[in-house]
């Protein structure tokens, strides 16, 4: 099914998606979203998922695809508003470790795998590749450009497209040891054993 996130709360683990058919809302548990590669989904976000019907309503098991809501705000780096999105797009995306993130202040550093430095972190870079959050310890995937005052993300994307879509860092490539521990990290727990097994359209 598609809908629209209507709220997720990474500290209480989870949230609510609306049916774009107006159906009842469905449940979004953070594992099943860390299962897609993220910890955090910014309200608005489209999102297409697999759900199942259980005894307290609808329940997301697998994230499909999602998009974070348009927004007509202006880059909030100055260097980001002399880019435009083809450049972005062109800067290689780099698998890389949450250093910390503090949400209350709107920014925080990150670490790219074989690289020296901290890269920083904006809260509105995040809301505009559909994250609300980050944890400390979180892999992610970064774009990065040299700003006036140090490295600087330019986009935030789940980890897995540094090796899917991605021109990963050729020490994180060949390092298979390395990229099985982040999968194993990264992945959630195993799902109840009794799961509803009813899929809804």
């Amino acid at each position: 099914m598609k809908g629209r996130v209507k709220w997720f709360d990474p500290a209480k683990g989870f949230g609510f998606i609306a049916d774009a058919e107006g159906g009842p809302d469905v449940l979004l548990h953070g594992n099943v979203l860390r299962s897609f590669g993220q910890s955090s989904i910014i309200e608005g976000s489209e999102v297409e998922v697999l759900a199942v019907q259980t005894a307290r309503g609808r329940q997301a098991i697998e994230v499909c695809a999602l998009a974070p809501p348009p927004s007509d705000a202006p880059p909030p780096i100055a260097e980001l508003a002399d880019m435009d999105e083809a450049e972005v797009r062109a800067l290689p995306l780099l698998p890389a470790r949450v250093k910390w993130f503090d949400r209350s202040k709107g920014f925080g550093f990150a670490n790219v795998f074989g690289r020296k430095g901290d890269v920083f972190l904006h809260i509105e870079v995040l809301r505009r590749f559909g994250f609300a959050d980050l944890v400390g310890g979180e892999a992610v995937c970064l774009r990065v450009f040299a700003a006036e005052r140090g490295m600087v993300a330019a986009e935030v994307a789940a980890w897995e497209k540094a090796v899917t879509e991605g021109q990963p860092l050729a020490e994180f490539q060949a390092d298979a040891e390395m990229l099985e521990k982040m999968r194993r990290l990264s992945a959630p727990p195993a799902d109840p054993p009794d799961l509803p097994r009813k899929v809804l359209p």
